[in-house]
């Protein structure tokens, strides 16, 4: 960021901004009181809803995926729903169905557990591809067709996917079209042995204890407005479009060595994907500019789910994070 641009008028926007946004911070201590040890796991989830988008979180059962759901959907005061994923999941199930009504002679909607704030897919790679695309719908347009009329969603509206990296048996992979509707994949991981011995020491009461409503929605929905003001100046922009098409020809810029081990970069919708989440961890930190850390911080969790990788890529072993870890490397920090 130029000297003339973090200066001057932009000192009134952060104070600003820092008014806007104290709440998320309070927010975030908060939640930690009570999912201890997962804070990177709470920031996902929040940039997130600040980015209007949805969140696929990949982690070992017993790690608070759940619970950090829960936990910040009380806090913001969002209505929550838990859908379990299975393999007889009926469409109707998730986004419910018209029901005739006799005395009437009508038909009336009932209404599914789509219809909330924050809904939470559990194991969602465990219901058939029919679940999987009412679904997608509802991600992508924000409304459910239910016969021959369009409901739109609550706002906000989130959804937070889960899946198990330990069983495959009787999953359904979610196709690249849908693992592209999500903003971030989010990889969860054991806590740090503080943490858990902090766990043992508070006991399962930190975990059940009555969550007070810290904030209204409104001053979320006015954050996620805000985000449009973050200011991206044009040379974090051609930094990031440097590393996204850098996923699209490697060997034209082959200085990171991975040629061949990409079949297919990152969309256009990724690149407005990382911009936005770009612009969202500018916000949590208070900062009304976008910096190239910024882009940094956010390219492995919006690009690794994006990123199909070549059988040479697999017979390496090779991961997409490390595709991502490489490509920064290697394109020059402005």
């Amino acid at each position: 960021m130029p000297e003339s641009l973090a200066s001057g008028p932009l000192t009134a926007d952060t104070e600003r901004l820092v008014e806007q946004t104290a709440f998320l911070h309070e927010l975030l201590d908060h939640a930690e009181k009570s999912v201890i040890g997962q804070r990177s796991l709470l920031e996902g989830i929040l940039l997130g809803l600040l980015c209007q988008g949805h969140v696929l979180i990949e982690g070992a059962p017993g790690l608070a995926k759940t619970l950090a759901a829960k936990t910040v959907a009380a806090l913001l005061h969002l209505e929550f729903q838990r859908v379990q994923f299975t393999p007889d999941l009926l469409p109707a199930d998730l986004t419910g169905t018209p029901v005739y009504h006799p005395p009437s002679g009508e038909f009336r909607t009932r209404r599914g557990p789509v219809f909330c704030n924050l809904l939470l897919a559990d194991e969602i790679n465990r219901a058939p591809a029919k679940v999987q695309s009412a679904l997608l719908e509802a991600m992508e347009e924000r409304q459910v067709t239910l016969g021959e009329e369009s409901h739109p969603l609550p706002e906000p509206f989130c959804v937070l996917a889960t899946q198990n990296p330990l069983e495959h048996e009787g999953t359904y992979p979610l196709p690249e079209a849908q693992l592209d509707r999500f903003l971030f994949k989010l990889l969860v991981d054991y806590p740090a042995r503080e943490a858990e011995e902090a766990m043992l020491e508070q006991g399962p009461s930190a975990a059940l204890a009555p969550l007070p409503k810290l904030v209204d929605r409104s001053q979320l929905q006015q954050a996620q407005k805000a985000l449009n003001d973050i200011y991206c100046g044009p040379e974090v922009r051609r930094y990031l479009l440097y590393l996204v098409t850098a996923t699209r020809s490697p060997a034209d810029a082959d200085r990171a060595g991975l040629s061949g081990l990409i079949a297919h970069g990152i969309s256009p919708r990724g690149t407005l994907c990382l911009a936005t989440a770009a612009r969202g961890h500018a916000m949590l930190r208070q900062r009304p500019y976008v910096t190239p850390e910024d882009v940094q911080q956010m390219a492995v969790p919006v690009m690794r789910h994006r990123l199909i990788l070549s059988y040479e890529a697999d017979v390496e072993s090779v991961t997409a994070d490390h595709i991502v870890g490489e490509l920064l490397k290697s394109i020059p920090t402005p």
